[in-house]
């Protein structure tokens, strides 16, 4: 039993690894990747601590060579789930009455070994070689925004904890944080490892248990962490792993009554089934279900007059074509007025006939290849779509080969109508469409940049006046969760920008954040009278 008030320090942010030329960094991290190439493993689920086979395979392919093969994952059905929910529901009796410094403990044990050990060099080869991540896109998110998602909640559960109600003369108030009733299911997208690992982890420290559906995209790198969440210490059937096909894992998660929180990165398709699922189930559940979504976005750059060209064209390469535009906050479309274009466009399409595409062993590439076929036949049928238009005018890229990887060329479209399609719609591949309007017309384009998508997740203005970025902040209060100012709309970082959207990008939860961790507890106000009344009389009652 601890009678101290322990302490956790406001942790730095986690420092990057370049990966340059000669550095010790390198030559470690290609050493892993040659490594874990050579081998294929089998990925389970992990229910109760205790890895499952069935009888439904996936293979794990490398997205840019995906003859080669990682490995092979098994699938859950409504049997494996129904046992995770009763190995979560038994984990819980003792993991929600477990002090909270030892929780702590083990994420910030996890923390460490990710960054202070050989998993660092493990976990960026794994989300290499199994989400086409180049080194650069590997080590800020699944080494650098996981480690700090792992640090900071951390600190924002004391900071939450700490928080306690005034007690006037004669009572003492206190709060509660209890971990919700139930289990929370955690469904995490194939981008990021980041969000893989904070989605099940981040209420799994407020004291809830979770069942983990990964994307299957995300498999390799997500099973890795699995494995150092065990060494960390994490006791067993707290996170549960659970392989599989949507519905497969999701219907019967849904059924089930004990079902006490969601937290989801995904479609809105998706999302819009989940939520659905659980107003069609509300009658009965135990307690109601805590919804938190992330979904898409169409995420703009809007250029004013008076910006520096130079930093746009840097901002719209690194916005539009990191990580081959796989981000709910890559750049997809831009406003740009007509006075400014002809600058822009020679300085945008020099630095973008510079990009290397492909293997992303290889370092001197910046971008590698698409998730997956499904990913790679939707971007294309949109390039196709552009060509195949006359509203619009493809003046770079547009060229795409599946053939050994799926790997599609930075494109560049230049579109007649605000409105068309590439403009309005998510891609989720490396491809910016562009409008160009007229100068005395901003406002108008300001309206068009507000009203065309129905997302609200990142966006970024470009301006040197500041009456212009007034302007510009006031008209698209609501188009962005995440807003930038002579920046570009990506690269979120914890504890400094918490990100997150509303309308259709999701519930704007921000992850990252003590608002989120807010989320997986439950509230109980302890009121303690040290003098109690021993009458039960009020003055007024008395004759005058």
């Amino acid at each position: 039993m601890s009678n101290a008030f322990y302490k956790v320090k406001l942790p730095d942010n986690e420092s990057y690894n370049s990966y340059g030329p000669g550095t010790p960094e390198k030559k470690k991290l290609k050493t892993k990747l040659k490594e874990l190439k050579s081998q294929e493993i089998e990925i389970p689920a992990i229910i109760g601590g205790e890895e499952v086979k069935t009888d439904r395979t996936f293979d794990v392919v490398m997205p840019h060579n995906h003859g080669h093969k990682l490995g092979t994952a098994y699938y859950c059905g409504e049997k494996e789930v129904n046992r995770a929910i009763e190995s979560a529901l038994e984990a819980r009796k003792e993991w929600a009455n477990t002090p909270w410094q030892q929780r702590v403990s083990v994420f910030m044990k996890a923390a460490d070994l990710l960054t202070h050990s050989e998993w660092r060099y493990t976990m960026n080869a794994a989300t290499m070689l199994g989400q086409s991540k180049t080194p650069h896109q590997a080590e800020i998110e699944a080494v650098g925004e996981l480690s700090d998602f792992l640090r900071f909640n951390c600190y924002y559960l004391t900071q939450i904890y700490a928080e306690q109600p005034y007690s006037p003369d004669g009572m003492w108030n206190r709060i509660e944080y209890r971990p919700l009733e139930g289990f929370v299911f955690a469904v995490t997208p194939f981008n990021f490892m980041a969000i893989g690992g904070n989605l099940p982890t981040s209420p799994a420290l407020a004291g809830n248990v979770t069942l983990w559906k990964p994307a299957h995209g995300s498999l390799y790198a997500n099973y890795y962490f699995m494995k150092l969440l065990k060494e960390a210490g994490l006791p067993d059937g707290v996170v549960n792993f659970l392989p599989g096909e949507g519905a497969d894992v999701g219907d019967p998660v849904l059924e089930s009554p004990h079902l006490s929180g969601l937290q989801f990165t995904g479609s809105v398709g998706t999302f819009n089934h989940l939520w659905k699922g659980i107003g069609e189930n509300i009658e009965k559940y135990h307690t109601y279900p805590r919804v938190v979504g992330e979904t898409g976005g169409k995420d703009y750059i809007f250029v004013h007059n008076s910006a520096d060209i130079d930093a746009v064209a840097i901002a719209a390469v690194r916005g539009a074509y990191e990580y081959q535009g796989q981000k709910c906050s890559a750049a997809s479309r831009m406003y740009v007025p007509k006075s400014v274009w002809p600058e822009l466009k020679d300085k945008f399409l020099g630095e973008v006939k510079k990009i290397n595409y492909g293997d992303v062993e290889n370092f001197t590439n910046f971008m590698g290849a698409l998730i997956d076929d499904k990913a790679f036949k939707k971007v294309t049928s949109y390039i196709d779509f552009a060509k195949d238009s006359d509203d619009a005018e493809i003046i770079y890229g547009g060229s795409y080969d599946d053939s050994e990887g799926y790997f599609v060329e930075p494109t560049v479209i230049v579109a007649k109508k605000p409105k068309f399609k590439t403009m309005a719609e998510e891609i989720f591949g490396p491809v910016l469409t562009i409008f160009v309007y007229d100068d005395d017309k901003f406002e108008e384009a300001l309206d068009l940049c507000e009203d065309t998508s129905p997302y609200g997740l990142t966006g970024a203005v470009f301006a040197q006046d500041r009456y212009a970025i007034n302007t510009m902040e006031e008209k698209l209060r609501q188009t962005a969760g995440n807003f930038y100012i002579n920046d570009k709309p990506t690269a979120a970082v914890v504890n400094q920008q918490p990100f997150g959207g509303s309308r259709k990008s999701g519930t704007n939860d921000k992850a990252g954040s003590i608002q989120n961790m807010l989320r997986w507890m439950s509230m109980q106000a302890i009121k303690e009278t040290t003098v109690p009344p021993k009458k039960w009389q009020y003055p007024y009652l008395a004759e005058e």
